[in-house]
């Protein structure tokens, strides 16, 4: 089969029996995972069991994201590190790191088939929820010969999904510019998709509630969001979509995940004693310096 000049993502989702053991998993991580009442009362939820599921957002911890990485496709150790060096690129913004796994690759945390078809992921902590031996993360086709573009495309966007973040191109602002039947008859055609999976998939707008800490407009030119042309927008403008993470994408998860959490400070010493103050100064050896109050 021929390969498609652009392959959109899907997210992965659970069976709808699994949906409220996910939602209590994701808040056994995070428990900042679970939206508050008053938000939920916003859009007309009341807090009861059937509604955790979308109570829910599916972000780690605060502490970071530390998962092993494991390859259920025959890929060489260069096709491994390529792949994991792009997952690994979140790193430079949010407390986030991915390492092969040194066991099996079917007992890793994030397990990445080449094989199945398409690009996917499951949403972040869904991936803890996975059953061992199957795969986490799609890249279908991916290979030394696959364009660098790709990598930065996909294999960045994937490791978002992967570290809690959902599609930006389905915030309301962006899926309120698109016309309906244009975007259905696109998708069909394009990526093969039913009517179902594109309501799923780029229809139907998130909760602005359930998005922690997000920016007061979508963001267009984000990672995490589809380019979309022109041809299928209801105002004639192109959504651009993101080839790579962005200095806002960045600034986003490491608010979710900060890099460095720093201790409380010291109190400070009572009247008449002294201080004694560590420093280090490049080039020197390290010591301390005591001050005395006057």
């Amino acid at each position: 089969m021929a390969r498609k000049a652009y392959t959109s993502c899907t997210i992965k989702q659970l069976p709808d029996k699994d949906k409220h053991a996910a939602a209590l998993h994701a808040i056994s991580c995070n428990p900042v995972n679970r939206v508050p009442v008053e938000k939920l009362a916003a859009i007309g939820f009341e807090p009861e069991l059937q509604h955790i599921a979308v109570m829910t957002t599916k972000f780690w911890g605060a502490g970071g994201v530390h998962l092993t990485v494991g390859f259920l496709s025959n890929a060489s150790a260069a096709l491994q590190e390529k792949i994991l060096a792009h997952m690994n690129a979140w790193g430079k913004y949010c407390n986030a790191s991915f390492t092969i796994t040194g066991g099996a690759a079917a007992n890793a945390g994030v397990r990445i088939s080449l094989a199945g078809q398409g690009y996917w992921s499951y949403l972040g902590t869904d991936v803890g929820r996975i059953q061992r031996g199957q795969p986490t993360m799609n890249l279908q086709g991916f290979s030394l010969s696959t364009p660098d573009s790709e990598f930065y495309r996909v294999v960045r966007h994937e490791t978002g999904h992967t570290l809690g973040c959902p599609h930006e191109h389905m915030r309301k602002e962006l899926v309120d510019r698109l016309d309906r039947a244009k975007t259905i008859a696109y998708f069909q055609r394009t990526q093969g998709w039913s009517p179902q999976e594109i309501e799923q998939q780029v229809l139907t707008p998130l909760s602005e509630s359930s998005l922690m800490g997000a920016t007061p407009h979508a963001e267009d030119d984000s990672i995490m969001c589809y380019a979309l042309p022109a041809s299928i927008t209801t105002d004639g403008r192109p959504i651009p979509g993101g080839k790579d993470i962005t200095a806002d994408d960045g600034l986003y998860l490491g608010k979710i995940y900060p890099l460095e959490i720093l201790p409380p400070l010291p109190p400070p010493p009572p009247p008449g004693d002294s201080l004694t103050v560590n420093v280090s100064v490049a080039g020197y050896k390290a010591g301390s310096l005591q001050l005395q109050k006057v």
